[in-house]
C-alpha cells in the first residue's frame, strides 16, 4: 500500500466516522475500504489539520484522472446528505475524498469493480480552516 498517498484525518472527524460504523449492522465492501483507508490514516487535532486537505464538511474541487469533468462537491455524513452538491462520506467517491491534500490523487474501488483514480484540484472550504471545528 505504500503507493497509496499519505492522509491526514481529524481527530473529531476520525470519532465521528467510527461512531457511525460502529451503529451499522453490518458493512458494505465500500465501508470495510474505508475503515482500512482510515487505519493507515495520521490523526491530528482539527486545529493541526493543513488547510488543504478534505475534512468533513469540506467543498472540494476533484476530477477523475483521465476525464475533463470537474466535480464540486461537499463531503457529509448520511444523515447530512440533502442534495447533488453533497457527497455521503460513505459513497466510493466520499470515502477516496477524506484525507487527501490539493494535488494528491488516490486509486478507490468503485461501483460494478471498477475503480477510478480522482484527483483533488482545490478545498473551497474547510471549516478547520474557518475555525469551525464543532460542525
Amino acid at each position: 500500500m505504500s503507493s497509496q498517498p499519505a492522509i491526514i484525518v481529524s481527530s473529531l472527524d476520525m470519532d465521528r466516522i467510527e461512531a457511525l460504523i460502529e451503529k451499522m449492522p453490518r458493512l458494505t465492501p465500500e465501508v470495510e475500504q474505508l475503515e482500512n483507508e482510515l487505519d493507515r490514516a495520521t490523526i491530528v487535532a482539527p486545529e493541526a489539520i493543513p488547510a488543504n486537505v478534505v475534512t468533513m464538511n469540506s467543498t472540494v474541487r476533484f476530477k477523475f484522472i483521465g476525464d475533463d469533468k470537474v466535480f464540486e462537491k461537499t463531503l457529509v455524513y448520511p444523515h447530512d446528505l440533502k442534495h447533488d452538491e453533497q457527497v455521503s462520506i460513505f459513497a466510493p467517491v466520499g470515502s477516496a475524498l477524506l484525507g487527501l491534500a490539493v494535488g494528491q490523487s488516490l486509486n478507490w474501488p468503485m461501483p460494478n469493480s471498477q475503480s477510478r483514480t480522482v484527483e483533488i484540484l482545490e478545498v473551497l472550504y474547510q471549516p478547520e480552516r474557518a475555525g469551525e471545528y464543532l460542525r
